[in-house]
Formats: C-alpha cells, sequence, structure tokens
C-alpha cells in the first residue's frame, strides 16, 4: 500500500513538473521582449493537404512563419528542390514563404501538379509544412450515349442512370426536367447516393420525356446536363402487387470501412408494391443516441462523428403488407491518426533537462518517426544532449548549439500527422514586464491581485516584500501564483502601500515596485423604505450614503428597473426621491443605486397606491422571493449558498426550498436539493462532479410558497470518475443461443464526465472461466451469442467516462436463452373420482431435460366418445395449466359415461415439450339430463297425447321415464298426484279416461341406473263435451275415474283432494314457425296478464354467437322475421319484456334453399286440376246469367254499386314488415282476424304492387303464387309457373286470375 502511495506521488511530481516545463514555454507576448530574443522558426499559416485549385485562376500556396532572426524559406515539389528562380510563372512573396504560380498568364494548371513542401529555416533552426498536394478540379463533359425509350409497366420498378463523368472534387447530382424545376421525390421515387433515379413502383403519372440529370461541379462553377431519359408507363388491369426486393445494395450482406470523426452513410433502396418502409437496426446493439439521422425517407441512415464503437453489423428491413426483405451491412470503422499528446515547444537554459513527446492514435496503430530540422532524426547530426525513445525525445544538459526544431510525423494508411516542435535554449536574466510603479485600488475585505510579469532563463524565482525594505512575504493571507501575480485574498486599509516584487535567476535579478490603495466600502446607511399612499398624495425615498473620501460616488434611481419616467413630478434630491401628485401609474418597485469606479450598491423599496387610507387589517400573503443569491467556497463536491429573504408579509418564513438547474445535461429542469428552517440563509450544499450548477431559493410560509429567486450564477464542478454503476441490470435469453444483458442506464447529472460508456462482463457460473469483456457506447443493451442453452452466467456492468471507471460493481446471476423441454412427464396415471372429476398423477421431469426455467405443466384431455351413444364427434381439446413443480392434478367438468384420452407436458419459459403418451380413461353412469321436449296433442274429451325426445345428455343407459300428473282446478289447487313408469325405448303415451274440461300439470324425467334426471313440466286441457251437457265418467259415483294408457293400461284411482297453488301463468307455448328462403312468419300462444310487449330472439343453431333481438310492435302474437340466410338451420324463442327469465322452450326451423332443386308440374297435379274445372264451370254460370240478363234489357249498374258498397276489408299491403294487414270488419276492430274475401285482392285496374321482397315459393318451384300471412296460414292463388321479368316504375305485374291460369296450360 505505501509502494502505491510513492508511485502516486511520483506521477504527481512528473506532472507537477512538465507542468512547470509547460508554463516556460510560452514566452510573454511583450513586442520588445519578441524584439530582443532567439527563437527557431514557427509555421503559422499552410495550404491544406489536399488542394483542389481552380485552374482558371492563379494558383496560391500558402507558407507562412514566425522567428528571430526572420526565417527564409525553400520548397520542393514531388521530393525534390524546386527552384522558383528558374520558372518565370512562380514568384515568392516579399517576407513570405507563399507562392504565386501565374496562371491568368499563359501558364497551365495542370502542368503544376505535384507534391508541395514549404521549410522555413533560420540560425535556430528549420521547420517544414505539410506535403501539399496541388491538383487542379476537373469538370469533364458527358460521354455521348444513345438512350432507348424505358417501358415500363405500372408497379413494376425503375432504376434511371446517371452515371455522371469522374471529375475532381466529385460533382453533386440533381435532377430536374426541360423547366429546370427539380423532379419531386418521394418514399416511392428517390435519389440514391450514387446519383441514380430509383422508382420502388411505377404510376402512370411517371410518364414524361425530361428526366435530365444534372451534375453540379463547384469549384469551377459549371453544370453539365445529361440527354433527357423518356419513360413511358403502361397500364394493366389488375395491377399484381409484390413483396419488397432490395434495388440497391444487392445480395444479402455487404461491408463498408468509414473513418473516425466522419460521415457514415448507409442506403438501402427497395422495390415493391405498395411501396415499401424502409428501417432501420444495430444487430447487438441500439442506433447511437443524438448522432443517428435518417435522410431520403429513412432510406439512408446518417451517423455523424464515427467512433470506433459505432462498428457493427446494421440491418435495413423494408416491409410491406406482402412481406419483407432486408440486408445486413458489416460496418468497420477505421481512423486515420489523431493526437494524444502533440509535441509542445521547449524553452530552456542551458543544463536543463526537457522532453519532446509525441503520442498518436489511430486504426491501425500509427507508426511515429522523428525529424530534426526536416531531416530524418536517423541521419541528422548527432547530438549529445538527446536521446529518442519512441515517442519521446529526452534532453539532458543542453547547450545553446541544441537549439533546432523537431518534427513528429504520425502515419498509417488512412493519412498522417505533421508537428513541429522546438527546442530553444536561452540564456536570459530576468526581466519584469509589469510597469513600474503600477497603482492598484480595491475595496476593504475584498481581493487584491498585485501583477509581476516576468521572464528569464532558467526560469526566475519571484519573492514579495511589503515596502521597499520590508520582509519577504509569507503566510496563509497571500496567495503567490505560477506567473508571479501576488494575490491577497481579503485586503485590509492597512495593507495600503508599497509592495516589491523580486526576480532573480543564476545570470542576475530585477525587482520592480507597484502602489495599492484599500478604499472604503460604499454603503447605503438609511435605505428607501416600504411606502403606501394615497392617490394624489406625495411621497418620498430616502438614500443616504457612506462612501471613502477618495471616491467619487454617482446616484441613480430606477423604477422596475428602468429609467425613471420622464415627468416633472419626480424630483431626485441629494439623498432622497420625491414624488409629487402620486397616480396609479406611480404603482411600482423603486431602487436606489450607488456606483464609484471601485463598487455599486444599491437598495429597493415597493410604492404602493391606494384610492383610500390605508385600513389596519393586517394582510396576509406568500412571502417575497428571496434575493442576492451568492456562491462562495466553491470546492469539487460542496458550495455555500447564501441569499437574502423577501418580505415575509405579516406571515414568518418557516423554512427555505432550495433548487439546482443543470444546465449542462437538463437545461430548464428544476429540481429538489435540500430544505432549511426559516432562521437560516446560508447553506452547504452537496455537489456532484460535470455538473453546470445554478441555485433557487423558495421562501415558504403558513399562506403558501413564494415564487422561486431569481437562479444565481453558474458553478460547473469537475469532472470524476463515475460514482455509481447501472441499475437493474439482468441477464436473459431471447434465443437458445445468447444472453441479453440489458441495464439503465445512468442519466447525464450521473455521469460525472463526458464520454459516458459501460463496461459489459461475462462468465459462465460454476465453472473455472475467465471473465470477458466488451466496452459498448451509452446504451443498455448487449447481445452474447453462441452461448450454450440455458446455463447461468455471472454478470457485472461497470460504468466509465473519460476519466476513468466506476466502482467494481456487484454480480448479478442471468441465464442464457431458454429451448424447448427434452422429455415428456412419465408414469402418468389417472384416478377417477365420480362421473365429473378426474385426478391425474405424473412423475416430474429432471430439471436438466427441462432446459428453462420450469413454469409448470399442462395436462391435455379430451372427450372420445359417449359410451351411450357410441357416436364421434368433432374433439375439442381442453387444456389445464398446474404451476409449479407439482405432480398432480383436478380435471373437472367431464362429461358422464364418456371415454377421455389426456396427456401431460412440461412447460417452461420458451413453450411446451413433447407429450407423453395419451392415457385413456372412462366415466361411470351419471344423472340423465332432463327429456329434450315433451308436447302434448290431440286434446279430447277425456284423452290426451303425449310425445318426447330423450335426453340431450343420457349421460347412462335410460333405464326408464318417470311420468307425474296432476289435474288443477280453476283456482288453481293441485288434485292427487298419479306417477307412471315408462319403458325407457317410448317416445310417446296416450293418456285414456281423463276428465273433460280439466287442465292436468305433467312431470317428466329419465332415469338411469344411478337416479332420476332433472323434470320438465307441461300443462294440458280436456276439451268440453260438444253436446253441453256433463258426461259422466268411467265408475261415476265411485270418487274415481280411469285412465287407460296406449301402452301399458293399468287402472289408477285419482282421488278428488285439491291442493292450493300459484297460477301458472303467465306463459307462452306452441310457438310454431313457417319459413321460406329469406325469412320466416313466427306464432305463439300467450297465456297471462294483457298488455304484455314480446321480443324474439333467434340465432344460426348450433353456434355459440349471441341470440340477436327483434321487438314486436304491440301485443300481437306473430312476427315476420326477414334477411335471413337461405338453407340455414336457425334457433328461435319468444319472451317477454319486464318478466325476468319470461320466455319459451326453443324452436328449430330450416330456411328454404337458395335455388330449386326440382320443379314440380302443378298441371298434373290432381288437386289443380279438380281446381281449374270448378273455376271453369262458375265462370260459365256467371256468363249464363249474365246473358240472361242482357236479353230482358236490364242493365248491371256494377261500377255503381261498387261505389256504393266498396268492400271494407280491402287493406294495403304493410310496407314495414312486407306482409299482409290485418283484415277487420267496419263495424269493430276488436273482431277477430276474418278469412280474406274472394277477389279482393285485385283492384279495379288489376294490378298489384309489388312487396319489398320479391322473393316467393313460386320462383322455387313450389307451384304457389303468394305469400304466408302474418299468421302463417298460407294465401295467394294458385297458377303454374312464371318468370320474373323486369318492370318499370313501380314494378307492377299483373295479377293471376283463373282465366290466365287457364291460357297458360292451353
Amino acid at each position: 500500500m505505501m509502494k502505491k502511495k510513492i508511485i502516486s506521488a511520483s506521477k504527481a511530481s512528473l506532472v507537477l513538473l512538465l507542468c512547470q516545463m509547460v508554463s516556460a514555454l510560452d514566452v510573454p507576448l511583450d513586442s520588445k521582449l519578441l524584439e530582443e530574443l532567439s527563437q527557431p522558426p514557427t509555421i503559422t499559416q499552410q495550404s491544406p493537404k489536399d488542394y483542389i485549385v481552380d485552374p482558371r485562376e492563379n494558383i496560391v500556396i500558402q507558407c507562412e512563419a514566425k522567428g528571430k532572426p526572420p526565417p527564409s524559406f525553400s520548397w520542393t515539389r514531388n521530393g525534390t528542390h524546386f527552384d522558383i528562380d528558374k520558372d518565370a510563372q512562380v514568384t515568392m512573396k516579399p517576407n513570405s514563404g507563399t507562392l504565386v504560380i501565374n496562371i491568368m498568364n499563359g501558364g497551365k494548371a495542370e502542368a503544376y501538379e505535384g507534391v508541395y513542401q514549404c521549410t522555413a529555416r533560420n540560425e535556430r533552426g528549420a521547420a517544414i509544412s505539410n506535403n501539399i498536394v496541388i491538383r487542379p478540379s476537373r469538370s469533364p463533359l458527358w460521354t455521348k450515349e444513345k438512350l432507348e425509350p424505358n417501358q415500363v409497366r405500372e408497379g413494376d420498378s425503375l432504376v434511371l442512370h446517371c452515371r455522371p463523368p469522374v471529375g475532381l472534387p466529385p460533382p453533386i447530382i440533381f435532377w430536374m426536367d426541360n423547366a429546370f424545376q427539380r423532379l419531386p421525390q418521394s418514399e416511392r421515387v428517390s435519389q440514391g447516393l450514387n446519383g441514380d433515379l430509383y422508382f420502388s413502383n411505377v404510376q402512370p403519372e411517371d410518364t414524361r420525356e425530361d428526366y435530365i440529370c444534372y451534375a453540379r461541379f463547384n469549384h469551377t462553377q459549371t453544370i453539365q446536363q445529361k440527354q433527357p431519359i423518356s419513360v413511358k408507363v403502361f397500364s394493366t388491369k389488375p395491377v399484381t402487387e409484390r413483396q419488397p426486393v432490395l434495388l440497391t445494395p444487392t445480395g444479402s450482406t455487404s461491408t463498408k470501412v468509414e473513418l473516425r470523426g466522419n460521415v457514415l452513410l448507409l442506403e438501402c433502396i427497395a422495390a415493391g408494391l405498395p411501396t415499401p418502409v424502409i428501417r432501420w437496426i444495430k444487430e447487438g446493439g441500439e442506433l447511437p443516441a443524438n448522432r443517428t439521422f435518417f435522410e431520403n425517407f429513412k432510406k439512408t441512415l446518417k451517423i455523424v462523428d464515427v467512433s470506433e464503437a459505432d462498428s457493427g453489423n446494421y440491418k435495413c428491413i423494408a416491409r410491406n403488407t406482402l412481406g419483407s426483405a432486408h440486408h445486413v451491412i458489416s460496418v468497420t470503422v477505421k481512423a486515420a491518426p489523431y493526437w494524444i499528446t502533440a509535441p509542445r515547444n521547449l524553452v530552456l537554459s542551458p543544463g536543463e533537462d526537457g522532453t519532446l513527446i509525441c503520442r498518436a492514435n489511430g486504426n491501425p496503430k500509427p507508426d511515429i518517426s522523428w525529424l530534426a530540422n526536416g531531416v530524418p532524426i536517423a541521419i541528422a547530426p548527432e547530438d549529445p544532449s538527446r536521446k529518442v525513445d519512441g515517442d519521446t525525445i529526452i534532453f539532458s544538459q543542453v547547450q545553446e548549439r541544441s537549439s533546432a526544431v523537431y518534427q513528429c510525423n504520425a502515419s498509417n494508411e488512412y493519412g498522417y500527422l505533421l508537428a513541429n516542435a522546438f527546442v530553444n535554449v536561452l540564456a536570459e536574466p530576468p526581466r519584469i514586464l509589469t510597469a513600474a510603479n503600477k497603482l492598484y485600488q480595491v475595496i476593504a475585505d475584498s481581493p487584491a491581485l498585485l501583477d509581476c510579469a516576468y521572464f528569464g532563463s532558467p526560469k526566475p524565482e519571484i519573492e514579495w516584500f511589503k515596502g521597499v525594505k520590508g520582509s519577504i512575504l509569507r503566510g496563509n493571507e497571500y496567495i503567490f501564483h505560477d506567473n508571479g501575480t501576488l494575490e491577497i485574498p481579503v485586503a485590509q486599509k492597512d495593507g495600503s502601500g508599497t509592495y516589491t516584487c523580486v526576480a532573480r535567476n543564476e545570470l542576475g535579478k530585477i525587482q520592480n515596485e507597484v502602489q495599492l490603495e484599500v478604499k472604503d466600502p460604499t454603503m447605503i446607511i438609511k435605505q428607501p423604505e416600504y411606502k403606501v399612499i394615497q392617490r394624489y398624495g406625495q411621497v418620498s425615498f430616502e438614500c443616504i450614503i457612506k462612501h471613502d473620501s477618495t471616491l467619487l460616488p454617482t446616484v441613480i434611481w430606477l423604477k422596475d428597473n428602468g429609467e425613471l419616467p420622464d415627468d416633472e413630478r419626480f424630483l431626485v434630491g441629494k439623498d432622497n426621491l420625491t414624488i409629487m401628485n402620486v397616480t396609479d401609474k406611480d404603482d411600482g418597485t423603486y431602487t436606489c443605486i450607488v456606483n464609484t469606479t471601485l463598487d455599486s450598491v444599491s437598495a429597493s423599496a415597493v410604492l404602493t397606491v391606494v384610492a383610500a387610507p390605508p385600513t389596519p387589517a393586517i394582510i396576509y400573503a406568500r412571502p417575497n422571493p428571496p434575493f442576492d443569491l451568492e456562491l462562495t467556497g466553491q470546492l469539487e463536491r460542496s458550495v455555500e449558498l447564501s441569499w437574502v429573504p423577501g418580505d415575509e408579509n405579516n406571515s414568518p418564513i418557516t423554512n427555505f426550498v432550495i433548487e439546482y438547474e443543470d444546465g449542462l445535461h437538463e437545461p430548464g429542469v428544476w429540481h429538489h436539493q435540500t430544505e432549511v428552517p426559516g432562521t437560516q440563509t446560508t447553506v452547504q450544499l452537496k455537489l456532484s462532479p460535470y455538473v453546470n450548477y445554478s441555485f433557487r431559493v423558495i421562501a415558504v410560509n403558513e399562506i403558501g410558497r413564494s415564487q422561486p429567486s431569481e437562479p444565481s450564477e453558474q458553478y460547473l464542478t469537475k469532472s470524476a470518475n463515475p460514482d455509481e454503476n447501472p441499475s437493474n441490470v439482468q441477464g436473459i435469453g431471447s434465443e437458445p443461443d445468447n444472453l441479453v444483458i440489458t441495464w439503465e442506464s445512468l442519466t447525464g447529472f450521473q455521469s460525472n464526465g463526458p464520454g459516458l460508456q459501460y463496461k459489459v462482463s461475462w462468465r459462465q457460473k460454476d465453472v473455472d472461466d475467465e471473465w470477458t469483456s466488451v466496452i459498448v457506447a451509452n446504451v443498455s443493451k448487449y447481445i452474447v451469442s453462441g452461448t450454450p442453452t440455458f446455463v447461468p452466467y455471472e454478470i457485472k456492468v461497470q460504468a466509465l467516462n473519460d476519466l476513468g471507471y466506476a466502482p467494481e460493481p456487484a454480480e448479478v446471476i442471468g441465464h442464457s436463452g431458454e429451448d424447448l423441454p427434452m422429455v415428456a412427464p412419465g408414469n402418468v396415471q389417472v384416478h377417477v373420482i365420480n362421473s365429473t372429476l378426474a385426478k391425474v398423477h405424473w412423475d416430474t421431469v429432471p430439471l436438466k431435460t427441462v432446459r428453462g426455467h420450469l413454469q409448470g405443466y399442462k395436462v391435455y384431455y379430451w372427450k372420445v366418445q359417449s359410451l351411450s351413444r357410441r357416436s364421434r364427434r368433432h374433439v375439442e381439446k381442453k387444456i389445464l395449466t398446474f404451476r409449479g413443480n407439482k405432480t398432480f392434478g383436478m380435471l373437472p367438468g367431464l362429461e358422464p359415461y364418456s371415454s377421455y384420452k389426456l396427456n401431460v407436458r412440461v412447460v417452461n419459459g420458451k413453450g411446451e415439450g413433447p407429450a407423453s403418451p395419451d392415457k385413456v380413461f372412462k366415466t361411470p353412469e351419471g344423472v340423465p339430463s332432463s327429456p329434450s321436449f315433451l308436447k302434448i296433442t290431440n286434446p279430447t274429451l277425456d284423452s290426451l297425447t303425449l310425445e318426447w325426445g330423450s335426453p340431450t345428455h343420457p349421460n347412462g343407459v335410460l333405464t326408464s321415464y318417470i311420468l307425474k300428473f296432476q289435474p288443477i282446478n280453476n283456482t288453481h289447487e293441485l288434485g292427487p298426484l298419479v306417477e307412471i313408469r315408462i319403458p325407457a325405448n317410448e317416445s310417446s303415451l296416450i293418456l285414456k279416461n281423463l276428465n273433460y274440461s280439466t287442465r292436468y300439470k305433467f312431470y317428466f324425467n329419465a332415469q338411469t341406473s344411478v337416479g332420476s334426471g332433472s323434470q320438465i313440466t307441461e300443462e294440458a286441457v280436456t276439451i268440453m263435451d260438444e253436446a253441453g251437457f256433463l258426461r259422466p265418467a268411467v265408475g261415476a259415483g265411485k270418487g274415481y275415474s280411469e285412465i287407460l294408457f296406449a301402452t301399458s293400461p293399468v287402472m289408477h284411482t285419482v282421488r278428488p283432494t285439491f291442493y292450493k297453488v300459484q297460477p301458472l301463468y303467465p306463459r307462452i307455448r306452441n310457438v310454431t314457425t313457417a319459413a321460406a328462403e329469406t325469412y320466416a312468419n313466427i306464432s305463439w300462444e300467450y297465456e297471462g296478464p294483457d298488455h304484455v310487449n314480446f321480443y324474439i330472439e333467434y340465432g344460426v343453431a348450433g353456434s355459440k354467437e349471441d341470440w340477436k333481438k327483434e321487438i314486436v310492435n304491440g301485443s300481437r302474437s306473430f312476427f315476420v322475421l326477414k334477411g335471413l340466410t337461405p338453407g340455414t338451420a336457425y334457433k328461435v324463442r319468444v319472451g317477454a319484456e319486464g318478466l325476468s327469465g319470461f320466455r319459451s322452450s326453443e324452436d328449430v326451423f330450416e330456411t328454404g334453399p337458395a335455388m330449386a332443386s326440382r320443379q314440380v308440374d302443378i298441371a298434373t297435379q290432381g288437386w289443380f286440376i279438380g281446381l281449374m274445372c270448378a273455376v271453369a264451370l262458375l265462370i260459365l254460370i256467371l256468363l249464363i246469367v249474365c246473358f240472361i240478363r242482357r236479353n230482358k234489357g236490364g242493365k248491371y249498374p256494377v261500377k255503381e254499386k261498387e261505389d256504393a258498397h266498396a268492400d271494407p276489408e280491402i287493406q294495403p299491403m304493410k310496407e314495414d314488415d312486407g306482409t299482409f294487414g290485418e283484415y277487420r270488419s267496419l263495424e269493430s276492430d276488436a273482431e277477430d282476424h276474418k278469412p280474406l274475401k274472394k277477389g279482393s285482392r285485385t283492384p279495379s285496374d288489376r294490378t298489384v304492387k309489388k312487396e319489398d321482397s320479391d322473393d316467393s315459393l313460386v320462383d322455387y318451384g313450389e307451384g304457389v303464387n303468394g305469400q304466408f300471412n302474418e299468421d302463417g296460414s298460407f294465401i295467394g292463388q294458385y297458377s303454374g309457373k312464371k318468370e320474373k321479368e323486369p318492370a318499370e316504375g313501380n314494378e307492377s305485374s299483373e295479377a293471376p286470375s283463373p282465366v290466365n291460369a287457364m291460357n297458360s296450360f292451353v
């Protein structure tokens, strides 16, 4: 540990020595001194290394240098001496090395191409310039070429090549038309970096004959034009869409080399339709923030100021709706040499030691070579005082003859650096450059700086004395600066007087005297005070000052930090400001400022103008903001902040809040720093490195917070190593062969210095392996490839900046990527608990085969078939997931009496492993569901017919059905309950010998060997005796009636006892459906209270979609569903609004097919022939009657009778639902529906208005021309099939009649 301290101390001494040496290098810029001191040449101005000149103008090659004595100049051209005296076209400027080559008077610039180097020489050495390569600019013409017109199919890609002539420097390319207007560019059409014009897909508007490529040569200010290119786009329908294909670059990969500090440009242009969109990513990292830009509609990726950290693979992805294409560009960043430490001039005295250091970096590493006075040091004259050690020249015991100019050359394949540094050995006695008896004046208690600028070789030592013959100054009250300045941090009045500066070295001594006067500070002993004045009154502010008698103060008054108004009401006296006849405009802050030549003080007061005299009431308000913030005691990690509190406004200040702003990283954002009590006006603040601090203070009282104070002056803390490392470090693989290391980056505030980077380190855990590390830019992710699958890794991420590393970070454990598990669970066993529940067991898999984080096990199970029906159905697999390392799970919701299969799989973060072999198990029988339906039909005086459907889910082997029934009287009392057991193979039953006109309630359920299932109920009524009298039941007088059953006649005694029950009303029953192709007529029976609004719910049978709902208009018991799909099975049910759960049972119907599969010839049907015969006979009788009446001479006033006795039952067809209206008599609308009168449907014009729907059963070969009525009945006339014909207007058609029907079969 002690050794380490010694090494650090020696390094510190070396740094101090170099700092002293550097301070001795700079000769003070004193004109008289510079004229007297000898100095080797120094190149001050030279032309650029690559110098492209205009061939039409004179060539000027600059070379300027300084030195004492003034240097002479010479030139080399292409490595040999260039004798300018032998070339009349070449001259050198007087007192300069600048060459002027006269081109404008006959010279040719091409004759002077070459590499030039300037040498400036005097008796102290020779300095050389860079190698200056002179090349004249070239702007050649385009080669003539025959351009064929481009004929392109719409949607195809197209590239228009520019191929500009090779110029020097390369030209700038742009595309224009004949009118010199730039061609518009977009994501679809854009110019590439090579100047070509790319079309991702062409459109008809791209057709034109004036695509012109222009090349602009800036040096010669000329523009060359290529011949116009013609493009014709021909359209084909349809236009074929295409997935993206890259037009440039070609292939899947390419490489790119760029130099450090340059701009990296990567380009991807793609063809495709729709136009592809380009996206850029960097594999294994992120694009550098703040240096990445996208140009040319994101087809060009631009990264400025590239560094070695930007090397890597960049992927461009072109994507449209049909797919994507990508290209990977491998970027390598090389570096021309750049300085780490450039050599600096040395001024030494005889016998002193010194070093020249030349350190450069680059990629590849540059070679360092030294020259002395322009000659390689290996062949230069020997100097025993120097020794070359790589990039350093060490000088020992130098003499005056050691003065020389040394050149350091750092070069690699991408460029070179050349630096001149002289060693000037001088023997000069001390000189003091500060003027004698210079007067310094300062204010007491402020610092005083007394100058003593000096020069000498060897470097003189400086001493200060008080007075001419006083003692030497020492102690903590003085600070002695390296440049000779004496600083008195706190000057006092008794410090006034003469101070003597003495400079001495081995060649002599010199002294100089300066005068210091310490003045009393200026003070305002009577400050202006806050005033409240009534309007039109008079107010006066005092400002009485005290100042040093030798200083002349000036007093200035301001209003609201501006000049006083130019108003005679404002009177400025010696010690006061008076305002006469005060107005509301005079309200504001008045400031008294006192200035002297050395200091300035101020004080302010607020004037409030009121309309009435101030009331004695106390006004409480938030405090005024603090002011006069001052920073003192600035250290690297702390500073002291002080302030003056603002007015409390009658509420004491409880505390002060200090906030800070980081102007370097987050300008404009204020952060909380600390809080101090309200009695404290100074605070010591802890600071962080590399932060540009500004502070502000907020006062707080019981009323609230004041406005923030004005910000303090800024204080930039020095940079330092990072104090902390990134947080939330994680290692999670995204693929089986990688490890993705992520972290939360440090903020700029936490960086502690410039150049924030991260050192990412990793090694496999529990393996004796070395750490692998990589340094990445300021990103938050790094991907390690080629890792084993799911192995633990030790990971750490350490922050570093240009000054060094943060403390050693903590290690975290991560895992490389997971892969799917390798094996399935074994020993799978199933234990059936009951008919709907089973328990499955399995053995855990070895953790090594999981290849990831074990998340649990999944059990896949599915029903194979029902044991009762032996019919297979669509297999719907169910999945249950059991978290963690479980070995069993419960399977609920199984169907009884069924065969199941299951398998088990292990699950990790990647997915599922292989399935175990399928395990078969069976569930035992259960109780059945209710019978699928129970219908009671054919009611007679004493019998009812029952029909039923077997249970949808028998859940076993049915053994029998149980029927229970009992009579219900008009008071809803229940009679005796009769129970009958029916064999399982029966599906209907006839109950005989029942009481007439009696309601019965039936309970019906099925049974298996396990037990009875849920029951279904229904009610029915036997009809009343038609004779109008009561028919005695069999066995009348015995108190019971016999009931006979068609399947198994059994005698049952029905007792006359009745029980009171709740009414079963309301109810909806007998839902019937008559369906056509696209609509269906729904009707039902309703028993219950009046004024109930019904609704229809329907949906596709077997579908899991929600029911659709239609509201029935009024309390009708029918409705037409429209817009149905032909040939589809639907489910339907009827419900009542406002009655929860009150709806009918489901009914299923199927709509008609879309096309008639077979046409029925109704002309051959017997019923149709009979009907036609009856119609013909009726017509014949009518004709005979009319003939007889006509022969009698009587008239038949048909028109008058029709007008007098219009048929009241002719009603228009309803437009809302496409059905016929309700036909009612004129006497009462409340009567029941009457049948449609014959012929009442046909108006006098013998036309019928067409319905909303043109569909009818006639169109589908059913032989019926009509529609379904609202009550489900079938109406209309019968005729043969007729073809639909288009009709104009309202699409009316001739109504069919019996005569027409006959004629159709003639």
